[in-house]
């Protein structure tokens, strides 16, 4: 009997103490619990994607059935922060990729990327005219393109006229008057006859019938217009003889360029025929008018061509260096966001946070772009991931900048008071927009529509559900029925249809 009692009397003091261990692990395993979640930071408020002024007290769904955003404390605090500013964890920033530069100051110098056509140096460039109309007995060159040397045969002309001046010198010589022999040898210069040929006049004292002349230069052959038997006069271009050593290109720059431009500028130059070789140059003219369909203007580039590559006809890729101007603010070229109105930049603030702002953009070259204001020295700017980021500071951001207001802080702080205020002002609670009935839902006294987009909100065109204003009739809404619908923002802050206008397709129907 003692022995039983004493056996039940320990297992119940074990069980006792047992119980008692689990009570303190568990007490002190609450206690932590607690203090672990009393530590887990919470969201202020929940906001609207697309209406920072749709604000909630707990999860859920926006007017245009998108879910609410939470908004941490930590989300906003710092000198240079305010509405549009974000912040994402280190361990998304790297995953994206977002790489950072300064805004500095640099010497800023363009380039200028066009294309041209490669001509003759006209500046050497022969024209071949007769001085006498006749046939043409003899050609000697054949083809456009033949190379010929000075003094070369080009061709022999038949020519009354040239037969009538050898005979006046054959009869001055005669005379032996010295007036008349002077007299008709300059006739017969006068008509270009070859000094050779005069000469040869005078020691045989026969009359040439056909007068042959001869290449003023060495170059190639280009618009031959004659061949053999072909009647000539004054007047005539029989042929143009042309150099290869020297050539000009001509090429065209836009209006908005023709100012970073001027003679000397230096040129590089290459061709897709001969890959990998660059030819330089320089500007030699800037032609002095622009054209009206264009709107660009002639730039004539000099080059030299001692191998002779390059061939009049030719398309070349050209670029012109432009004057380099004084030290001015730069970022690099790819940090730009351009869109139709404005140019943008994405701002990294530090701690993960990043805003966008609005920016004045100058002269761009082939790393950088100038800015004229909106961003100050030593400012960091996004140049990786900056799209992604500027989609979501965007749709709210002030834009700051655009007041060029960077002196005192307190002012900055009213200047973006009275810009907000004056943004709340002007917000219209009312837009017209057309629609096409998607879905029909009287339980809720709603309906889901295909709607344009909305300008004055910045509404894209989507799919959205929206109530019925109570005035309205309800039943005159049918599926797929087009019509104009007056979408009003009520105090607080959700969208509903308060008027309706048919379409004239629609009326017919009915009707």
């Amino acid at each position: 009997m003692k022995i039983g009692s004493l056996l039940f009397g320990i297992i119940i003091g074990a069980l006792a103490m047992f119980g008692g261990y689990n009570f303190l692990i568990e007490k002190i395993e609450n206690k932590s619990t607690k203090q672990i979640s009393s530590n887990e930071e919470k969201p202020l408020y929940w906001v609207a994607p697309m209406d920072a002024n749709y604000k909630r007290d707990k999860p859920g769904k926006s007017p245009m059935g998108m879910d609410l955003i939470p908004f941490y404390a930590n989300n906003s605090g710092g000198p240079d922060e305010g509405v549009g500013t974000i912040k994402i964890s280190p361990a998304v920033e790297n995953n994206l990729g977002v790489r950072t530069n300064l805004v500095e100051k640099k010497s800023l110098q363009s380039t200028i990327n066009t294309v041209g056509y490669v001509n003759y140096d006209e500046d050497h460039l022969v024209h071949v005219h007769p001085r006498v109309q006749g046939w043409i007995e003899k050609l000697y060159v054949k083809a456009s393109g033949d190379p010929v040397k000075k003094g070369q045969a080009l061709y022999a002309i038949y020519s009354p006229e040239m037969v009538n001046a050898q005979e006046e010198l054959l009869l001055a010589l005669d005379r032996k008057k010295t007036r008349l022999i002077k007299a008709a040898k300059n006739r017969l210069e006068s008509l270009q006859v070859p000094s050779s040929t005069i000469k040869q006049l005078e020691k045989t004292r026969k009359v040439s019938q056909t007068v042959t002349f001869y290449s003023p230069k060495s170059g190639v052959i280009d618009n031959l217009q004659i061949r053999e038997g072909f009647f000539a006069k004054p007047g005539t271009t029989l042929m143009s003889i042309g150099t290869l050593k020297q050539v000009w290109v001509n090429a065209e720059v836009f209006e908005r360029q023709a100012s970073q431009i001027y003679v000397g500028s230096q040129v590089s130059m290459t061709l897709d025929y001969l890959p990998g070789y660059e030819w330089k140059g320089k500007v030699d003219y800037i032609y002095p008018t622009l054209d009206s369909k264009t709107r660009t203007i002639k730039v004539r580039l000099k080059f030299e061509n001692k191998n002779e590559l390059l061939k009049p006809g030719m398309f070349a890729q050209v670029k012109i260096q432009g004057k380099r101007s004084k030290e001015t603010l730069v970022i690099p070229r790819e940090a730009v966001i351009r869109t139709g109105n404005s140019s943008r930049v994405v701002l990294a603030l530090g701690e993960g946070k990043f805003k966008s702002v609005n920016v004045k953009v100058g002269q761009y070259n082939e790393e950088y772009a100038q800015i004229l204001y909106g961003l100050t020295q030593g400012e960091k700017v996004v140049t990786s991931a900056q799209f992604l980021l500027d989609s979501e500071s965007s749709k709210t951001s002030d834009f700051k900048r655009m007041s060029h207001i960077d002196k005192r802080p307190e002012q900055n702080m009213q200047s973006m008071a009275t810009m907000e205020s004056k943004e709340k002002n002007n917000a219209q609670p009312k837009e017209w927009a057309k629609a096409t009935v998607v879905k029909l839902m009287p339980d809720d006294n709603a309906i889901k529509v295909t709607h344009s987009a909305i300008p004055g909100w910045k509404w894209p065109a989507m799919t959205m559900n929206f109530g019925i204003d109570k005035n309205l009739d309800y039943s005159q809404f049918k599926k797929d029925m087009s019509m104009d619908i007056e979408i009003t923002k009520t105090k607080n802050n959700k969208y509903i249809i308060t008027d309706v206008k048919m379409s004239k397709k629609h009326l017919k129907t009915e009707k």
